[in-house]
């Protein structure tokens, strides 16, 4: 009874690995608070975890929130309301909830899909923990449950291809588990992320797989069938996998009648996907090297082990394990941009500019500056709430005000500006530097929606958009972005400067660094290898970790590779171009 008289509360513990971790807990003497959306299968763990702890004599007890989203404001500030207001102090809280998020290219992802996925799993972490902690007290610890995809090596990032939202959320939660550890050492509590790769489980069985080769199939095409019939050929036909023959000759000849689609279409469609899916799951289990996918038990004793008071002071502040999955892909992390010449003429460059301070101004001036000298135009949409100074420092460019948000106004703006100024050679989004925050922890709700939707959300519908701008109908129908052309530039925020910054200072920005380079990786993956596109997604990102004072004509010269061709057939779409190595 290693854990009696403690308490853990898990999110997403209905099912899955969530109920496992419970029950792990229980069997360890500890008392649990479970919660989900749906009611039933809570109900239903709790009576099994009420039995183990009945058949240990443990005295442990069981308490469930059913209706409680993790991505929803009130309803946990609500639960923890009510525990702290109830007496309860809570030694273990295990970020464990999540959402496959849609399973699709990017250009066809469904952006609210996509800005949803990212509260589940990235704002529901962070409210989860900071909203915890009025019911913790030194020597609790928060494990947060993320995946092997967003882990880097040494110049590399890890695409997961049709899953843009799940990785840019995954890699922007193991920094904010890193950045939680540094604010609240000092209380004495304990912040770990833990990536257990390939886990057997119903998700990952019955709807990632799944779900990911049948998008190979809409972007593959299958026996005359256009893109927009097999998707929806997809919807009807996926939830047959797993079922007894009859009900599968059933759905099918149901589906073939709705859709108008010969039956044995969609049956050797369906063993296609099949077919597929197994093959991925095979792929995987052979970067493992025992191949084989953790039980869920296992990482319910990897979360038990993280608990333990020696373990989690000696990994405060890590992602555990380093790596299980040896996942070969090529380098995407450069700093030396190749310098080339660009002719901007007979055309234009649309930023779009979401400024903190000064700094940005500076960046864009720079950049607007070179595209003009390079005989270009450029086209400034900045946000209606732009402070004055800054607007009058862009003045001298052609700028307009605008929605950022306002997915509809962008690509208005757009086509406006092909129209008025010509070819639009690239497309920028500049996120702006990180605003001075003490501690994340300490953060109002609205403020940290504010920083996920500056740094996340906002360059993805950028970015969304500009795609459907180089390839208007790209995203229903995939064959039109092979070999189409187009650039579109991130710019993320910048390392904070100074000689003497601190980790914390660091792990802050990091948070949002860490979400845009799994995105950037995967989209590109998509774009190049699965759609056979020459439009590529780039990010750069500035500053150095040793504080040194970034130099905006090397945004410049990232600006100018991206739009050459070199860079079109390069591995390379991330660029810390500050760094000297």
């Amino acid at each position: 009874m290693k854990f009696a008289q403690k308490t853990a509360l898990v999110t997403g513990s209905g099912t899955g690995i969530g109920k496992v971790i419970a029950i792990a807990f229980v069997e360890q003497g500890a008392s649990v608070i479970i919660l989900g959306r749906r009611k039933e299968p809570l109900v239903e763990a709790a009576s099994e975890l009420q039995e183990i702890i009945d058949r240990n004599q443990s005295g442990a007890s069981v308490r469930i929130f059913p209706g409680v989203d993790v991505s929803s404001e009130s309803s946990i500030s609500k639960m923890y309301s009510t525990l702290k207001n109830d007496g309860v102090t809570i030694d273990y809280i295990v970020n464990n909830a999540g959402v496959s998020g849609p399973v699709t290219c990017f250009p066809n992802a469904n952006m609210d899909d996509f800005v949803g996925t990212v509260a589940i799993h990235l704002t529901g972490t962070f409210w989860g923990s900071v909203c915890g902690l009025q019911c913790m007290r030194s020597g609790g610890k928060i494990i947060t449950i993320s995946t092997f995809f967003t882990e880097e090596r040494p110049l590399e990032q890890r695409p997961y291809r049709f899953r843009g939202p799940y990785t840019a959320s995954q890699g922007a939660k193991n920094r904010l588990a890193e950045a939680m550890s540094w604010e609240l050492v000092d209380e004495g509590i304990i912040s770990i992320a833990t990536n257990p790769g390939p886990v057997h489980s119903d998700r990952i069985y019955k709807t990632v797989y799944p779900k990911a080769a049948a998008e190979f199939m809409r972007v593959g095409g299958f026996e005359g069938l256009t893109p927009q019939q097999v998707e929806e050929a997809n919807s009807h036909i996926l939830p047959l996998l797993g079922e007894d023959e009859s009900v599968i000759k059933s759905g099918i000849d149901s589906a073939a009648g709705t859709l108008n689609v010969d039956a044995d279409i969609l049956d050797r469609l369906l063993q296609k996907i099949q077919s597929i899916a197994e093959k991925v799951q095979k792929n995987t289990s052979h970067m493992i090297a025992d191949r084989q996918f953790l039980s869920q038990r296992q990482v319910a004793e990897t979360v038990l082990n993280l608990c333990d008071d020696t373990i989690g002071k000696i990994v405060n502040g890590k992602v555990i394990p380093g790596d299980r999955v040896f996942y070969p892909v090529r380098p995407h992390v450069g700093n030396r941009v190749p310098p080339v010449a660009v002719n901007y003429s007979n055309g234009c460059v649309v930023m779009v500019v979401d400024p903190t301070g000064e700094a940005d101004a500076q960046r864009v001036s720079t950049l607007a500056q070179h595209i003009t000298e390079s005989g270009g135009n450029v086209v400034l949409l900045l946000p209606e709430s732009t402070p004055e100074p800054i607007s009058e420092a862009l003045s001298k460019y052609h700028s307009h005000r605008t929605d950022l948000d306002d997915v509809t106004q962008l690509r208005r703006w757009f086509g406006t500006a092909a129209q008025k100024m010509g070819k639009v050679h690239a497309i920028i989004h500049l996120t702006g530097d990180m605003p001075d925050v003490d501690k994340i922890t300490q953060m109002k709700r609205v403020e940290w929606d504010g920083l996920v939707d500056k740094f996340i959300n906002r360059p993805a519908k950028t970015a969304q958009e500009a795609l459907e701008y180089f390839v208007p109908g790209g995203g229903a129908d995939p064959r039109k972005f092979v070999g189409a052309d187009g650039s579109v530039l991130i710019v993320g925020p910048e390392l904070p400067r100074g000689r003497k910054v601190s980790g914390a200072q660091r792990a802050k920005v990091e948070i949002f660094r860490g979400g845009l380079r799994p995105f950037t990786t995967t989209i590109n993956q998509e774009l190049s290898d699965v759609l056979k596109s020459n439009v590529r997604v780039f990010t750069v990102l500035p500053g150095t970790t040793s504080g040194s004072e970034p130099d905006h004509a090397k945004i410049v010269r990232a600006l100018d590779y991206s739009v050459s061709d070199d860079a079109h057939h390069s591995g390379e779409v991330i660029f810390n171009v500050d760094e000297s190595r």
